[in-house]
């Protein structure tokens, strides 16, 4: 059984440990984790810790498995990680969708996202959800001490009006 709730301060190893776990999974794909992996520990820590607040974490069963974050409580999403055997399961669209859901009682229109682009995985899940692509960008990233590329995608949650059309319009 799927399962949604705000995290709890307790939570925070816990989800830093899974944010790392899936992070690595997507990052080995294309080659870039191994010299990143502790300051990438240490980074998941540091935000588990300091921002479970801004926390949604879904369960399978009652077991962790992935959390999402919007840091600063507007329209981005700025964490979203499915523990890797829980992959493929629901889970993720189950917690993008509580997410958005969230975000519409909030009175926002659109959400937002961003990975890095050539984390085809990711890509391709948010466009599943009806996400698209709408920018591409290289900047450097001092945690890394590096150029990264990065995709940022959007989607509409409240439709816009339509034009009225015919005689009344």
């Amino acid at each position: 059984m799927i399962t949604l709730r705000n995290a709890r301060e307790e939570d925070w190893e816990l989800l830093a440990e899974i944010g790392l776990r899936a992070w690595d999974q997507a990052l080995s794909r294309i080659g870039e984790t191994a010299p990143m992996l502790v300051s990438a520990r240490q980074a998941f820590r540091n935000f588990t810790l300091s921002s479970w607040l801004t926390i949604t974490v879904v369960e399978k069963n009652g077991i962790a498995a992935g959390w999402a974050s919007r840091e600063r409580l507007d329209e981005n999403i700025t964490d979203f990680w499915i523990d890797p055997p829980y992959q493929r399961q629901g889970l993720g669209r189950a917690l993008l969708n509580s997410v958005e859901a969230e975000m519409i009682v909030q009175g926002l229109d659109k959400a937002a996202v961003q990975t890095h682009a050539r984390n085809n995985h990711a890509v391709a899940f948010f466009e599943s959800q009806g996400y698209r692509i709408s920018w591409l960008s290289v900047a450097y990233q001092p945690k890394v001490d590096r150029d990264v590329e990065s995709v940022g995608l959007v989607k509409q949650l409240i439709p816009d009006d339509p034009e009225p059309y015919g005689p009344a319009g």
